[in-house]
């Protein structure tokens, strides 16, 4: 069973996740909102980011071997009619929130995803769609090595496609996958779909990508926004939704 717990802030929520160790601790962002986090499992939240940024939330990271360092990229990571994007990029807390800096990626606009290193809290990559109503170079996969100090774009289509999403294998950090989506946002319509969009496969921690949309038992182009899961029980089963004329579901 379900049940609603907060906070009431307006908006919509785009972003959870929950603690490694701590099973009532979990951390929110919103739409317009910032970020929140919870000690009581929802009973309770506090907005942690007020004094140093707000606005919306696509995603926030735990580095799972220091909780104490968190990753949050701004800018909504549904790409609907009313879409709100973010200004400052990406920010970081060393100390479980309290306090925050910004780590760049300004021109990300949409920053849908971040992953941090199960072993190291200083490498970080980020899933980047970009300006949504016009081309530019800022989309695509980024990574850092030092924890959000410099960054370098690793995957990169065209000025028109951007990183729908982002996952890494819960057995092996060096293995990750994405999802590039090309988009075209004006303000009367959305066009989805595009010889950009595609999903991708890394061997080398996100360093360089291999097209996997080809593959057999893939839908035929063209493809429009896909996401991909990696099973923790058996890495070697992935599922992806795919959108496509003969779209759906898909496993490997």
């Amino acid at each position: 069973n379900f049940r609603l717990v907060g906070p009431f802030r307006g908006g919509r929520a785009a972003a959870a996740v929950g603690s490694y160790s701590e099973s009532n601790t979990f951390y929110m962002g919103s739409t317009g909102g910032g970020v929140w986090k919870t000690n009581d499992a929802g009973a309770n939240w506090k907005n942690i980011s007020d004094g140093y940024f707000g606005g919306t939330i696509g995603s926030i990271a735990i580095a799972p071997s220091n909780e104490s360092i968190i990753y949050v990229g701004e800018g909504e990571n549904t790409m609907r009619g009313n879409v709100s994007e973010g200004l400052e990029g990406a920010w970081k807390s060393i100390d479980e929130g309290k306090t925050w800096k910004n780590i760049g990626l300004k021109e990300g606009r949409h920053i849908v995803r971040m992953i941090v290193h199960p072993k190291n809290p200083d490498i970080v990559w980020a899933a980047v769609m970009g300006h949504l109503f016009g081309p530019n170079e800022n989309r695509g996969v980024y990574k850092s090595v030092d924890g959000g100090a410099n960054w370098k774009k690793v995957l990169y289509v065209n000025p028109q496609t951007g990183a729908s999403d982002l996952i890494i294998d819960p057995s092996n950090p060096d293995v990750m996958y994405a999802g590039t989506w090309q988009l075209i946002r004006t303000p009367y319509s959305l066009e989805s779909g595009g010889e950009g969009s595609a999903l991708w496969k890394s061997t080398d921690g996100g360093d360089t990508w291999q097209s996997i949309s080809e593959n057999a038992g893939m839908p035929k182009p063209p493809l429009g926004i896909s996401g991909i899961s990696v099973s923790r029980s058996d890495p070697d089963n992935l599922y992806a939704i795919i959108e496509a004329n003969e779209g759906g579901v898909f496993r490997s």
